[in-house]
């Protein structure tokens, strides 16, 4: 295991639904408490339709912030012809995390869901902009699973990756 200093991250929260609100947008509300809870910042929490140019166009103006480091997203990355929020995440990726999805629907199969968790597209990765985006199912089992095992464990880690390079 590699230590790297804990430090806090920048975060952005969307849930992508047609149905959810704010205020009864449990998974994102989670995602938010989940991230606090281990001293990290959320800079913002919207809910987006699951339309692409939507999902793009939130995609594009958070990477114009560079404040912001990680973007979570939850839902959208199901089999049904709404799910589109893997097809755009993937899009906007410059270099694929392939253990996030991998490893997340292992541990969904183990400890969650079983098989149904191959109809998880559940993915990470880098964008052009140097940050993270995470793209998780819309359930908020999925997202304490996903937060738990994976991303609250590693994202500081991952954020000291990629910006070791970087000179001020």
């Amino acid at each position: 295991m590699h230590q790297v200093e804990e430090r806090s991250v920048n975060c952005f929260i969307a849930t992508i639904s047609d149905t959810r609100t704010i205020e009864n947008d449990k998974s994102g509300q989670l995602l938010k408490q989940l991230l606090e809870e281990s001293n990290h910042i959320v800079a913002e929490h919207v809910i987006i339709a699951d339309e692409e140019q939507l999902i793009s166009k939130a995609i594009d103006d958070v990477m114009l912030q560079p404040e912001v480091e990680a973007i979570l997203f939850t839902g959208g990355t199901g089999i049904s012809k709404r799910d589109v929020t893997i097809e755009v995440v993937q899009s906007k990726i410059v270099k694929e995390i392939p253990g996030f999805g991998e490893i997340f629907r292992m541990l969904s199969y183990t400890e969650d869901i079983g098989s149904a968790a191959i109809m998880s597209r559940a993915t990470a990765g880098v964008l052009e902009s140097g940050q993270l985006i995470f793209s998780m199912p819309g359930s908020s089992g999925a997202v304490k699973l996903a937060m738990n095992k994976l991303i609250l464990r590693e994202i500081s880690h991952m954020i000291h990756e990629l910006q070791k390079h970087i000179t001020p």
